[in-house]
């Protein structure tokens, strides 16, 4: 794998101070940032744009977290997430911002299948993460059969639906639909949108308004009717952007040359404003002091009178341990562990788009181990071009509770099985791959999951109730781009200079004039690194599903 970040750069000096808690010699500097994911290379962005001495430690060989680059056959491809969904608008601003807006695409519309046990099918349209809104619709009996459709239909003529009885949407499913509607719809679409059983997902926060739907239709067909209409007419007013739910897939966007060209332009920015990112630094505890913080790590002892924690749940868990008010949450800190296989095939491998953008895997499918596959070159116009008739697919293992497929297999095996398994979706021999990675990401507890918004309150209480300390990323923000870069954008404003207990000096102050004549707005409460940034969503509660239900899983790069 490459595309690895280099190590220390010269950035901003740590500020100067012998008698720092630290002890002799420990650096200090205004913000320290562990973690180099997009979240904390926002707010590195942020900071160090308003003039902060900014220290970013990562303890991979890369920046960019779930957003990195790797290469195969030399192509610069997505290490994780390939897109992100458009709700909220703020990645797209931030992209732009950051010199990228002309290379913000649309993916091919074509839209995703689902693999079922004997065959595949386009995904159903006018759904709500696979529950549909009208149960005898042909595309739906494609998928469930009569028997299964007319199951599904028994929603309308049950007893009158009202809020509260299941906080968990694959028992409401399966109340209401019939396990068959289930298994084979809404399983592979929560699977692929929120790495998740249904059975544990919060039905407020994986479909936000159902709820009020409910009990104005009284069904649960009617009430995704409801919320449909209610998101289309949203669009006809201009209070939300369009979405074509006939196209799964639709309410995503990427960049060209893919999602990772983001996070570089992140850390050339930090740099440019003075930050300093090291890689290969593993950050081990964290500890309030007098005048700030204290940052063991593998590489030594740093001092900072502000920290930002943009970590992976688990190891952000792990770091402040010994602080007050988080030691009881890291006990209860679960994951998901998934890994991505990625084919280069050779040219006439496959033609056209035969299974669309990619395909989600029903539960009862056997043949394939896979739980989704991106076709990746069908996907994206400049990655066909980029690929000079290569094909590019990418298979996803691991959801929820269950393990990936590929755990315990070597590299070798693990390619056999992804070729096998695409072999199956596409329905036709492929050739052996021209090149082949894997990659493997160890995501943190779901933020779909029922008590996870509670969760997440209580790890930012556990926070706000310490001095220049901030929690950000998908551990308190949820799951996607569209989630954590807006909190990220707002949680940097929580840090202040005229705070700190020892005032830090901007890193300005030590350049020519004319070299910081373009340098950051002024410091305060309503000082701001970027004009225009938006404002931030409600990141603390629901993250509010696209209204194709797929754009997460094109955020992670499934289907």
């Amino acid at each position: 794998m490459t595309g690895a970040e280099p190590g220390p750069e010269a950035g901003a000096a740590p500020a100067e101070g012998a008698d720092a808690p630290g002890g002799a010699g420990a650096e200090r500097w205004d913000t320290i940032v562990a973690g180099a994911g997009v979240a904390g290379l926002t707010v590195a962005h942020e900071l160090a744009a308003r003039g902060y001495r900014v220290l970013v430690l990562e303890a991979s060989d890369r920046l960019g977290g779930v957003a990195s680059p790797i290469e195969v056959d030399g192509l610069a491809l997505d290490a994780g997430a390939e897109s992100f969904a458009t709700r909220g608008g703020a990645v797209a601003e931030l992209a732009r911002e950051l010199g990228l807006g002309d290379d913000i695409v649309s993916p091919n519309p074509a839209g995703a299948w689902l693999q079922l046990a004997d065959r595949a099918v386009p995904l159903p349209k006018h759904t709500l993460l696979g529950i549909p809104s009208s149960p005898l619709a042909r595309d739906v009996i494609d998928v469930l059969g009569w028997g299964g459709a007319v199951r599904a239909y028994l929603d309308r003529l049950m007893p009158v639906l009202r809020i509260g009885k299941d906080d968990a949407l694959g028992p409401l499913v399966r109340r209401r639909m019939g396990r068959k509607a289930l298994d084979r719809l809404v399983g592979p679409l929560a699977g692929g949108v929120y790495s998740a059983d249904p059975d544990l997902l919060d039905v407020a926060t994986v479909a936000p308004g159902l709820n009020n739907a409910l009990t104005q239709a009284g069904s649960l067909s009617g009430a995704v009717a409801v919320v449909l209409e209610e998101r289309a007419a949203a669009v006809a007013r201009g209070d939300a952007a369009p979405s074509n739910a006939s196209r799964p897939g639709s309410a995503v966007q990427g960049i060209r040359g893919g999602v990772h060209r983001l996070t570089a332009a992140l850390a050339e920015r930090a740099r440019e404003h003075r930050a300093e990112l090291r890689t290969g630094v593993r950050v081990l505890a964290a500890e309030p002091t007098g005048t700030g913080w204290t940052l063991q790590t593998d590489a030594g002892v740093f001092d900072a009178s502000s920290l930002v924690v943009a970590l992976p749940e688990a190891e952000a868990l792990r770091v402040l341990a010994g602080v007050d008010g988080f030691a009881g949450l890291a006990a209860d800190a679960g994951g998901v562990t998934v890994e991505l296989v990625t084919l280069v095939l050779p040219a006439g491998a496959i033609e056209g788009d035969p299974r669309g953008t990619g395909v989600l895997v029903a539960g009862d499918a056997p043949a394939v181990r896979a739980k989704a596959m991106t076709h990746s070159s069908a996907k994206w116009p400049w990655l066909r071009e980029a690929a000079g008739g290569r094909e590019v697919v990418r298979l996803s293992y691991g959801s929820g509770r269950t393990p990936p497929a590929t755990e315990g297999l070597d590299d070798a095996a693990a390619v056999a099985l992804a070729l096998a398994d695409a072999r199956a979706i596409l329905g036709r021999e492929l050739p052996e791959p021209v090149a082949a990675a894997r990659v493997r990401w160890q995501q943190g507890q779901p933020a779909s999951v029922v008590g996870a918004a509670a969760r997440q309150r209580a790890i930012r209480a556990a926070a706000a109730a310490h001095e220049q300390l901030l929690v950000v990323g998908a551990a308190v923000a949820g799951t996607g781009l569209a989630q954590v870069v807006p909190d990220a954008r707002a949680a940097a404003l929580g840090i202040r200079r005229e705070r700190f207990v020892e005032p830090g000096r901007p890193w300005t102050d030590d350049v020519a004039p004319e070299e910081g004549a373009a340098g950051p707005a002024p410091d305060g409460d309503d000082a701001r690194a970027s004009a225009g940034a938006s404002a931030p969503n409600d990141t603390a509660g629901a993250p509010g599903a696209a209204a194709d239900d797929t754009a997460t899983a094109h955020d992670r790069g499934e289907a």
